[in-house]
């Protein structure tokens, strides 16, 4: 049993990271109705960046030789870099394309991700590069002494960061003014933009949260799996989660993100030995595709009904 609950906590700390890679999609969609397929493209820019400016700034030798002040304003440069890239978007992308299908956005989300990925590379090369957040992936003594169940503290660590950043954003959506005119914009862009809602300024600031998400994702995918081009890949496994949750739910993100940690560890530790192994990479994707013939609008999606 013990070993069971470590595999699970495991799963249910690593379904947090992936809710938090799904909550760009889910921030992006609901401001244009669109799936951002440069999410992951986005995630790989910002932890690039934030690697590519702690390596030129000066005085940098690693957090226990005091470079915190180094850190700190290499994260505030790269968020600063995400902003840009958002404003850029919105100038480039989204502003000629207002009031198409959401077919032309998905489709230029797509040529977008080849632009940023390239933009990236270019300017701080292919390499993979470590990062190193200070917090060491090791088991916390308190849980091994206690209860013998090994838990990393890095694991924790970055499930306690993702778990605050959700929270935050679905208070940020349900009760503020900003929020509230996100969900409007959402809704109809025309009828937002008759009410006097900005959607040019929405959708920078929408895309600047949602660079600022794909920051902090970057940032901690880069310190457990190495700053490198995979990280785009990120995305594809963000799919199940927003499958599950639902597209337009903050909340949504968080418990489908949960399921998908979780059920992807329980099976390749009791279903894989049947099926000979591996099955952590493809089970998600399986679970999602049965989910969408029960419920295709997801646990926490809204129900579209159109009347002919």
């Amino acid at each position: 049993m013990q070993f069971f609950f470590e595999v699970l906590i495991g799963g249910l700390l690593s379904g947090v990271l992936y809710a938090l890679v799904a909550l760009g999609f889910v921030l992006i969609f609901k401001a244009s109705g669109v799936f951002n397929f440069a999410q992951g493209a986005m995630v790989f820019f910002a932890a690039l960046t934030f690697v590519g400016f702690l390596e030129v700034l000066p005085g940098w030798t690693g957090l226990e030789e005091g470079g915190r002040a180094v850190f700190w304003l290499a994260f505030v440069l790269s968020l600063g870099a995400m902003v840009l890239l958002a404003i850029a978007t919105e100038r480039v992308v989204l502003r000629p394309l207002v009031n198409q299908p959401p077919i032309t956005l998905f489709m230029a989300t797509i040529g977008l991700t080849f632009l940023v990925e390239g933009i990236a590379q270019g300017i701080w090369g292919a390499n993979v590069r470590g990062l190193d957040l200070g917090i060491q992936d090791e088991p916390i003594e308190y849980m091994m002494e206690n209860f013998n169940i090994l838990i990393s503290s890095f694991d924790v660590f970055a499930a306690t960061v993702a778990a605050i950043l959700v929270a935050a954003l679905a208070l940020f959506f349900q009760y503020t003014r900003i929020g509230r005119a996100l969900r409007a914009v959402a809704d109809d862009h025309q009828a937002a933009l008759s009410i006097g809602i900005p959607l040019r300024h929405i959708w920078v600031i929408v895309w600047a949260v949602a660079g600022f998400v794909a920051l902090v994702a970057g940032m901690i995918w880069g310190a457990r799996n190495g700053v490198q081009f995979a990280l785009t890949f990120t995305a594809l496994k963000a799919l199940p989660v927003l499958i599950l949750g639902g597209f337009t739910s903050v909340p949504g993100a968080i418990v489908g993100g949960l399921i998908i940690g979780a059920s992807e560890k329980l099976a390749e530790v009791y279903v894989g030995p049947f099926v000979g192994g591996g099955i952590e990479s493809w089970f998600p994707y399986i679970l999602a595709l049965g989910f969408l013939l029960i419920r295709p609008e997801g646990l926490f999606g809204e129900r579209h009904i159109d009347r002919v």
